[in-house]
């Protein structure tokens, strides 16, 4: 209990900091840090995993190598 004293008034310090960038970071102010980076992957393209050629290929080889018995 008396640890929990110590360490809540620094969880709130935090908690507020990181909930004040995150409004400043939508607001549009530049070159701020965030906590979470856009993403970047675009489905879809053939060497992705979840593409369909994506997984032709794979299964083309596999056959190839003898893993699948095509």
């Amino acid at each position: 209990m008396n640890i929990l004293k110590h360490v809540w008034p620094g969880v709130l310090i935090l908690l507020a900091f990181g909930l004040a960038l995150e409004a400043a970071k939508r607001a549009g102010v530049p070159n701020l840090p965030g906590f979470v980076a856009p993403a970047a992957a675009v489905v879809g393209r053939p060497l992705t995993p979840v593409s369909y050629a994506g997984v032709a290929r794979r299964t083309a080889r596999r056959c190839a190598a003898g893993v699948y018995y095509c």
